[in-house]
């Protein structure tokens, strides 16, 4: 490991400025101005760097996630997070997984800023409350309730996911037989009944503007792609720590497919095909705690 503290603890920084932020772009500029900032720093003053360093990454993300809210209301259709390639060392990371997970980043988009600071910063990365408290720039007493309502807001709508990646893993496999195949009754078989696709096209690839909900009209709709696109390459990487589906049609990668899966069953999918946030699935992200 480096003996500079921000080289140390990048994969760190990184992975809280992406879990505030839900982009992999938007991070990475939050990261090199929280470096920017480390320059400047007297060292000898700073008695913890990785403390030091957090507070100035949570401050930058909390800035640049104003600006994003913004831009986001102006959004073609349904938004979703940058999805991310990752390693099995983030899918074994349980509590890791769950927190980086698009279904997750889906849920602490409809947070404010700060309450998403202070839940990704204490339940997440295991950040003391003071330290969260100057990092957002409000009081201990102030933190600990807004983490309170936080976690009760997520609670309510987190999706019940924790399952094993060989339980992962099979399920998405049921789900592409069928789906190769054309296999209706196959996809009813695999899918909830209340099961909800998220697709995301931005307005520059083809995508439902809404989420599409219930067995029958997922079904329907996915049947389609069999006779839409025979042979097209598809594969099971891990993204976001977990089992998912990249489709590569007509030789470009083209969409990009995270699950919830509970009870042996796919409760929703997020589809990524906004071609700007594909990036990032050629090259293993480095995600820590």
């Amino acid at each position: 490991m480096s003996d500079d503290p921000f080289t140390a603890h990048r994969g760190l920084l990184f992975t809280v400025a992406y879990e505030m932020l839900g982009s992999a772009a938007d991070a990475d500029d939050v990261v090199q101005e929280t470096w920017l900032r480390w320059a400047e720093v007297d060292r000898t003053a700073v008695r913890e760097p990785r403390a030091y360093l957090v507070r100035i990454v949570t401050r930058q993300a909390l800035n640049r996630l104003r600006t994003l809210a913004r831009r986001r209301e102006d959004y073609v259709g349904e938004w979703l997070p940058e999805p991310l390639l990752t390693g099995p060392d983030v899918a074994d990371d349980v509590e890791l997984a769950e927190s980086v997970s698009i279904a997750m980043l889906t849920v602490l988009e409809t947070l404010g800023p700060t309450e998403r600071a202070v839940l990704v910063l204490h339940e997440v990365f295991d950040v003391p409350y003071p330290e969260i408290a100057e990092a957002v720039g409000k009081s201990g007493a102030a933190v600990r309730q807004i983490a309170h309502r936080a976690r009760e807001h997520v609670a309510a709508r987190r999706p019940r996911m924790v399952v094993s990646r060989a339980e992962q893993q099979r399920v998405v496999d049921r789900f592409l037989v069928a789906l190769t195949a054309g296999d209706l009754q196959g996809l009813m078989d695999v899918l909830a009944p209340d099961v909800v696709v998220v697709a995301d096209g931005g307005g520059l690839a083809p995508a439902a503007l809404r989420p599409v909900a219930g067995r029958r009209k997922v079904a329907a709709a996915l049947s389609h792609f069999a006779r839409l696109a025979p042979g097209v390459p598809i594969t099971t990487p891990l993204v976001n720590g977990a089992v998912a589906v990249r489709i590569d049609a007509g030789g470009e990668f083209d969409t990009a497919v995270t699950f919830v899966v509970a009870d042996g069953l796919i409760s929703r999918m997020y589809a990524m095909r906004n071609p700007h946030k594909l990036g990032r699935l050629d090259v293993v992200a480095d995600l820590r705690r």
